[in-house]
């Protein structure tokens, strides 16, 4: 594919890739990587691109999203979808264990607690386990959705039941999250006491973790999803919408991306678009 190109010749002389250009990142570098997979990948880069990723992973077992920034966060799920052989059994593992031990701080009894003591409901919505961005705040879907997708890889590996039960408890965060609309924003479906619009890109993730789901909502999600995708024009949420649509079997006439690839992490998730359209999803499966 002739997108990879770009993507090998941004790739930093310390191994990792940048967003653009300039210092390099975890995720631009893990979506680099898996854009490698999914055609051939270059044997040079390639390792030391995993290189530059195995340096990085933290004692805790997490990734933080570069050098700089002392915490693990949710880009550590971004490391987890990467082919455990590839990463090292023993540290995807260590990624693995620590996905497991984040969740959302609304999800814990003392801040449920302290809802109730200030007179606010606890609903629906609060009542499943999804993940943050960060450790020890709230719960937002598109990293719910990557961890969902993550554990999903490892639970192949590893049948645990605390696996498949927070698979479980993720796929119902993200249905207790729909919007009104059939779709879904960044976190709560309602704010100040009104629907919120659901966006491309985080209706895309969600359908993508929901895959297999047999939820009575998904009808209207799709619905959603293929509204979008009409009107979309931004290259990242097409290709989340492709990805969600492609999941559920409703694979859109197109693969090409309505507007111009904005760096390594655009480029790459279209090289991994047109991989699911030929039938090789790598949020969903590893390669053969």
């Amino acid at each position: 594919m002739e997108l990879i190109s770009p993507i090998l010749s941004s790739q930093n002389p310390d191994g990792g890739w940048p967003y653009i250009r300039g210092s390099s990142w975890t995720e631009p570098t893990v979506y680099a990587l898996l854009a490698q997979l999914a055609v051939q990948p270059d044997g040079a880069s390639f390792e030391r691109g995993l290189n530059w990723l195995r340096r990085q992973q933290r004692p805790d077992g997490g990734w933080a999203p570069q050098p700089a920034v002392a915490q693990s966060t949710w880009v550590t799920s971004l490391v987890a979808l990467l082919p455990a052989d590839k990463i090292g059994a023993v540290g995807h593992d260590a990624a693995v264990a620590w996905l497991l031990r984040q969740t959302g701080e609304e999800s814990g009894w003392v801040y449920r607690l302290r809802q109730r003591l200030l007179g606010y409901s606890v609903g629906e919505e609060l009542s499943h386990s999804g993940w943050p961005w960060f450790p020890g705040t709230a719960a937002w879907v598109t990293p719910t959705s990557l961890a969902v997708l993550a554990l999903e890889k490892a639970v192949r590996r590893n049948r645990q039941p605390l696996l498949t039960e927070r698979i479980a408890q993720g796929k119902e965060f993200l249905l207790a999250r729909q919007c009104a609309d059939g779709g879904w924003n960044h976190g709560s479906s309602r704010a100040l006491g009104y629907d919120g619009n659901s966006y491309p890109e985080t209706t895309g993730v969600a359908l993508l973790a929901l895959h297999g789901s047999r939820s009575p909502k998904l009808g209207k999600a799709l619905a959603a999803a293929e509204r979008h995708w009409r009107d979309c024009r931004s290259a990242e949420a097409a290709g989340w919408l492709f990805l969600g649509l492609q999941a559920h079997a409703r694979q859109p006439q197109t693969v090409v991306a309505p507007s111009p690839y904005r760096g390594v992490r655009d480029s790459s998730l279209w090289i991994l678009v047109q991989a699911a359209a030929q039938g090789r999803n790598f949020f969903l499966g590893d390669p053969a």
